[in-house]
């Protein structure tokens, strides 16, 4: 279907591709992968034509339709979040807004003299609307949008007051509507939650597509690709088989090319001996000149490129009292909206728990009455002894100094650490060379993130409260980040969307929906309710992983 043959790219000094060749096959899922930078989004402008290659061949069917999901969002506003979405459905999309445009001009008296050729126009839409399978599309439009997460009510509201991250999911579900032949996306699960990242596996397992994605959720990966690329040092290097195949078979690949560059290390220190040897002695010139030759000939072996995860070797926090947290008789809501109801809910030292509920269920909402950045309207709150309190929200990247670079940062924060510690601190989060020099105000969202998160980790608290910690992280940070934290001895109180985090991290399930007491072993019994009959939440005294086991969820009312 596509291919890449030799394909070189440069940017000024800065190679991205050399001699890069692969194939991408008709209905084939496949990830791509590598270190930040390496220009994974070279090859998506490279096969939506924004980038010509220097060299090589770049060969795309005259047909084809791609669609494009890209990280930067477009202004949106002046229509409901449906007809936005519809908008960008590609042809579809056009037909429909055209076909209301001319309803709207046939019931218009001033333009009753143009009515001939408007109504032609409108019949001529109509069949290639109707052609397109087009009165099916507002249905298909809405079931994309409820998949990613949104309301019925905010599906027909104003798309202009959404958030950045709200209409980044209009972005997609415009993508998942053109029915094109190959979906280029770009970290589709970023500002998804657990329920939308679910209903995207299972929309781009069954879609007829082609799909070439980045992703740094390594479930989404296993669950949806059935082949890896690998782009490094300007090198594409195939891996058929899932994110877990790859990483194995990456690790095999290593050790062999390690070992065949040990070989070689051996056999070229040894003819040098020789020659170092022999130099001297007329009677072994000619042998001496023969494996001066031989080792001109050589092809020499590279050493292979390592990216370990190396978890940061933190100090652990001081102890805090046995009880860390007691709510009692909590309630709040927004408008006529309930979010909790007469909640009691407690927290001892040492636990780990995450909350889960679906989207709108208050799960945000009670980090931040946790940590006082919201009142409740009714109920206690009350933090236990000795506890020194850290916060991790997407608002804590603006308290970074935009003016400071990322070592200027680090030093202002930590003056009495000492330069080795502060550089493997940033290194452990991905910042090392001459990325520590760079300025704050130019870092991106998942940047700045790590960049919080390593000032956390330096004096880390004994109470941690995240709140969707691992939003823009890539997959190495990840595991670093569940690695350290998993020998964390302090309490913490987080919502993640990431299962690779909830596995590894939670020792206790804070379920929103009340869901958990429907599990496998006693299906259809009734669920708690408050007195307004809103289902109870749930506290489940085991691990995410146990949780999973028990109700058959990866989410509330999302079946694993």
């Amino acid at each position: 279907m596509i291919s890449f043959s030799n394909v070189g790219k440069q940017f000024g000094k800065r190679l991205v591709l050399v001699d890069a060749s692969f194939q991408l096959n008709a209905g084939e899922k496949v990830g791509l992968v590598g270190p930040n930078g390496a220009g994974k989004t070279t090859i998506f402008r490279l096969l939506t034509g924004e980038e010509l290659p220097d060299d090589g061949a770049l060969s795309i069917p005259k047909n084809l339709t791609i669609g494009y999901f890209r990280q930067d969002s477009e202004e949106m506003h002046g229509r409901t979040v449906l007809e936005e979405a519809i908008a960008g459905s590609g042809r579809l999309g056009e037909l429909h807004h055209e076909i209301s445009e001319l309803e709207h001009a046939m019931a218009d008296p001033e333009r009753a003299d143009e009515m001939d050729s408007i109504l032609e126009r409108f019949g001529e839409a109509q069949a290639e609307y109707q052609d397109l399978g087009g009165y099916e599309i507002e249905a298909r439009a809405r079931e994309v949008l409820h998949g990613l997460g949104f309301e019925a009510r905010q599906v027909d509201g104003d798309v202009g007051a959404l958030s950045g991250g709200w209409k980044m999911r209009v972005s997609m579900a415009k993508v998942l509507l053109t029915k094109a032949d190959v979906l280029l996306l770009d970290e589709p699960t970023n500002h998804l939650d657990i329920e939308s990242i679910l209903w995207l596996e299972d929309f781009l397992k069954a879609t007829k597509a082609a799909v070439l994605m980045t992703c740094h959720d390594r479930d989404f990966m296993n669950r949806v690709v059935t082949r890896l690329l690998e782009l490094d040092g300007g090198e594409l290097t195939s891996y058929s088989g899932d994110y877990d195949f790859y990483e194995r078979e990456q690790a095999l690949r290593a050790q062999q090319k390690e070992a065949q560059y040990a070989r070689q290390q051996a056999m070229l220190a040894k003819e040098q001996r020789f020659i170092d040897r022999f130099e001297k002695h007329a009677a072994k010139a000619a042998q001496v000149q023969s494996r001066i030759k031989k080792l001109e000939k050589i092809e020499l072996v590279e050493p292979p490129k390592r990216r370990e995860i190396v978890p940061f070797d933190f100090k652990q926090p001081g102890r805090s009292g046995d009880d860390v947290l007691k709510i009692h008789g909590l309630n709040k809501r927004y408008g006529d909206k309930i979010i909790y109801e007469d909640f009691d809910f407690e927290i001892r030292r040492g636990e780990r728990w995450c909350v889960m509920g679906v989207n709108g269920a208050g799960k945000s909402t009670l980090l931040k009455i946790v940590v006082g950045a919201q009142q409740p309207d009714s109920g206690t709150v009350k933090l236990g002894a000795s506890l020194k309190l850290g916060y991790f929200a997407q608002q804590a990247l603006d308290l970074l100094d935009p003016n400071l670079t990322i070592w200027e940062q680090i030093e202002h924060d930590f003056p009495m650490e000492s330069i080795s510690t502060r550089r493997n601190l940033l290194g452990c989060f991905q910042f090392s060379g001459d990325d520590v020099e760079k300025p704050i105000r130019i870092l991106s969202g998942g940047e700045r993130s790590r960049l919080v998160l390593a000032r956390m980790l330096m004096d880390p608290p004994n109470f941690l409260v995240l709140d969707e910690p691992t939003n823009h992280l890539d997959l190495i940070t990840k595991e670093m980040l569940v690695q350290t934290l998993a020998k964390y001895e302090g309490t913490m109180l987080f919502v993640s969307h990431d299962r690779t985090f909830l596995r590894g991290l939670a020792t206790r399930v804070l379920d929103l929906s009340g869901e958990t007491v429907v599990g496998k072993s006693n299906a259809g019994a009734a669920l708690p309710k408050t007195k307004s009959g809103r289902p109870l939440p749930v506290a489940f005294p085991a691990s995410y992983a146990e949780w999973v086991r028990h109700t058959g969820h990866e989410a509330p009312g999302v079946h694993a």
